[in-house]
């Protein structure tokens, strides 16, 4: 026999055994039925997570266009209209996070975390960056989730089941919480080379002060925190460091150069920023 008819009847025979083992397979077996219960917990659990995913995008895109809509500050007359518009999408990304909410309800949030963290995070540097335009300070964890308390109707099913409005509560953890202010560092950097721009001399160094007490506040967890906190500093620092060197420009040359200048000189100034803990190459 051939080494090619060997291999054919080896393939048959393969075949045959594959067709006789399912036939053989008894579908009252307490391993299959287990093993399809498995299944069904195993697709159940994958859907969830695509669903996540897909609000998480909605909830990051919606944040992002508050922060644009919230940059407008530094260039209108009347902030609180800004403000206000700013209040209504952010409660339209509110209940994209009710949504979550519903999803995750009587499950392990930390299953599912890696599939909503990002839009969570997003939506934290949306809602401290407004909170700080109107009170000029950082929103707090406790301040942030109790706005995240949602109403919802339950549904009467079975004997014992009762309808009505029930409370629903979306907590955010404080990981996502440090990396949705780590973020928000590079929007209020934004904020000072625009408030410069339209003539704004104040907003820069209050801005500088506050950035530093929250570059101190990271710099004390250092790498004890996760792995993503410790990178998020390096970020800030770049943010503190763009903001100072424009508050020195301020303070020293800021009789030198014309109003109407300043914005462009600081932001040649910081795209030439060298950041003093990187190594010389």
């Amino acid at each position: 026999m051939s080494k090619r008819e060997d291999d054919g009847c080896a393939r048959k025979r393969k075949t045959e055994a594959g067709y006789k083992s399912e036939a053989c397979m008894n579908p009252d077996s307490p391993v299959i039925a287990a093993f399809k219960v498995f299944q069904q917990e195993l697709d159940t659990k994958h859907d969830k997570h695509e669903r996540l995913v897909k609000i998480s995008r909605d909830v990051t895109i919606e944040s992002k266009r508050t922060i644009f809509l919230l940059h407008r500050v530094t260039s209108v007359p009347d902030v609180e209209e800004i403000l206000s518009e700013a209040d209504v999408k952010l409660d339209g990304v509110r209940q994209k996070i009710g949504q979550i909410a519903e999803e995750l309800r009587g499950e392990d949030l930390h299953q599912f975390h890696r599939a909503f963290t990002p839009g969570i995070q997003e939506y934290v540097e949306a809602v401290s960056f407004h909170h700080f335009i109107r009170h000029r300070t950082l929103m707090s964890l406790e301040e942030i989730n109790a706005r995240l308390v949602f109403m919802r109707e339950n549904k009467g099913e079975g004997e014992v089941a009762w309808t009505g409005p029930s409370v629903l509560t979306f907590q955010i953890t404080p990981i996502d919480y440090l990396l949705g202010v780590a973020d928000l560092t590079g929007e209020l950097m934004r904020m000072c080379i625009s408030s410069v721009g339209n003539g704004d001399i104040d907003t820069p160094f209050q801005l500088s002060g506050f950035l530093r007490q929250i570059h101190d506040g990271f710099s004390y967890i250092g790498n004890t925190g996760p792995y993503e906190v410790s990178k998020k500093l390096h970020t800030l620092r770049q943010s503190l460091g763009k903001v100072e060197d424009a508050c020195y420009t301020l303070r020293v040359r800021g009789s030198e150069i014309p109003k109407h200048m300043l914005a462009d000189v600081f932001s040649s100034r910081a795209a030439t920023h060298v950041d003093p803990d990187e190594p010389m190459v």
